[in-house]
């Protein structure tokens, strides 16, 4: 399976009137999840979030290329 790279962002039972609307509530409770944290908290909370991702993602196949276009963008 490729890695989807099309916004795929969604709520069940959420009903959204622009298609950016899920991508930016996704942004805001990202950002509330680091809100009072320190650098190092705000560091440990996505590599947490990156395993957690991963394990319901599952497919290495699909994890390696995320990881290819992630490190190839820095």
């Amino acid at each position: 399976m490729p890695l989807n790279l099309n916004p795929n962002f969604s709520e069940p039972g959420k009903r959204y009137f622009h298609t950016f609307s899920p991508g930016d509530d996704f942004y805001e409770a990202l950002i509330e999840t680091h809100h009072g944290l320190s650098d190092e908290q705000s560091t440990m909370v996505n590599a947490k979030l990156v395993l957690l991702l991963a394990n319901h993602i599952g497919d290495i196949s699909v994890l390696r290329q995320a990881m290819e276009l992630a490190r190839g963008s820095v």
